[in-house]
């Protein structure tokens, strides 16, 4: 990894990539979505202040355990502009996700446990799958599954009784 002299206080974007490991690419879009900043040289170059780096270091641990881009990009932006995320930035703004990560997982553990169904049974009833049907929402309005057919322009509805399947399965 390529050592930056304490002196120099500002990063090229290949500098930058190199610290941080992330791709230029992902840094170039990390600074269209607010979540950094840099200024432009007389020759339109990118600099980034070294505050940088402890600010993509930040994003990739809150993308990491599933943080969205615009909820990090609201974290940042409570922070002054000039200082980097620190222990107990960290630290506040995680246990504020906690409870958004907690609820996450509950829904993925679920989703897995009825994802085995799923697979075994193959039907995606729209009357029964919590897949298809997340809370029995279409269950409310009709039983069974509903498959659409586009032809050309023409759209017919093909409706079959509760738990039919076109290959005569569940």
């Amino acid at each position: 990894m390529p050592q930056i002299p304490e002196k120099i206080h500002e990063l090229t974007v290949g500098q930058l990539s190199a610290r941080s490991g992330a791709a230029v690419s992902a840094l170039h879009f990390y600074e269209s979505k607010g979540l950094i900043s840099s200024r432009r040289t007389a020759g339109n170059q990118r600099r980034y202040q070294r505050d940088a780096l402890r600010r993509v270091a930040f994003v990739r641990a809150a993308q990491r355990v599933g943080i969205p881009l615009a909820t990090i990009r609201a974290a940042l932006a409570e922070l002054p502009q000039e200082r980097t995320p620190t222990h107990e930035d960290w630290a506040r703004l995680s246990a504020a996700w906690r409870s958004e990560l907690d609820e996450r997982i509950s829904q993925l553990s679920r989703l897995r446990d009825h994802l085995t169904d799923c697979i075994a049974c193959g039907c995606l009833s729209l009357e029964t799958c919590v897949l298809s049907n997340p809370d029995d929402t279409v269950g409310a309005q009709r039983s069974g599954s509903r498959l659409m057919v586009e032809r050309g322009g023409d759209r017919r509805k093909v409706t079959r009784g509760p738990g039919e399947r076109a290959d005569g399965c569940c």
